[in-house]
C-alpha cells in the first residue's frame, strides 16, 4: 500500500467554521473522505493538519520515507516559508500544490507561492474538489512509474 500524505496549513482546522464565504462549508473531515473517496487501489491517504510551520516540515521528512506523494494546501505558509519549500525540496516523489480559494482574486500578497516553485502541480479556487484532483493526479503519475 502507498501512501499519499495530504498535509493542511494554518486555521485549516476551521474549515467550515472560518470565512465559509471564502472557503466553504465543508470540513477538514470532508476533506478526508473526499480523498479517500478518489483514490485508486493500492493507495492509503494520510490527511493532517498544523498551525505550526515545523511540523509541518516533520511530515514532510517524514513522507521521505512513508509516501509516494505529497497533496500539501500550506495555508498562508504558501507566500512566507522558504523552509517548507526546503522541506520538499528533499521528497522525491510527486508534490502537488492546492488551494481552496481562487487566490490570483485575492490579496496581492497571496499571488506569491513558495511552493509552488517545487509542486508538479498547483490547482487553486476549485474549493475541496482541487484537494480530490490532487490526489488523482498524484495515484497516475505513480502508477505510470510502476
Amino acid at each position: 500500500m502507498k501512501s499519499i500524505y495530504v498535509l493542511n496549513g494554518p486555521n485549516l482546522n476551521l474549515l467550515g467554521k472560518r470565512q465559509p464565504e471564502i472557503y466553504g462549508h465543508e470540513t477538514l473531515e470532508d476533506v478526508e473522505r473526499l480523498c479517500e473517496g478518489v483514490a485508486t487501489d493500492g493507495f492509503e491517504i494520510r490527511v493532517l493538519q498544523s498551525n505550526h510551520e515545523g511540523q509541518i516540515i516533520d511530515w514532510i521528512h517524514e513522507a521521505r520515507e512513508n509516501a509516494c506523494g505529497i497533496v500539501i494546501n500550506p495555508a498562508a505558509f504558501t507566500h512566507t516559508s522558504v523552509a517548507i519549500l526546503d522541506a520538499l525540496n528533499t521528497f522525491d516523489g510527486p508534490v502537488i500544490e492546492v488551494h481552496i480559494s481562487q487566490v490570483h482574486k485575492r490579496e496581492s500578497f497571496r499571488h506569491h507561492s513558495y511552493v509552488s516553485h517545487r509542486a508538479d502541480g498547483v490547482i487553486a479556487g476549485l474549493g475541496l474538489e482541487g484537494y480530490a484532483a490532487g490526489v488523482r493526479r498524484i495515484c497516475q503519475l505513480v502508477d505510470a512509474h510502476r
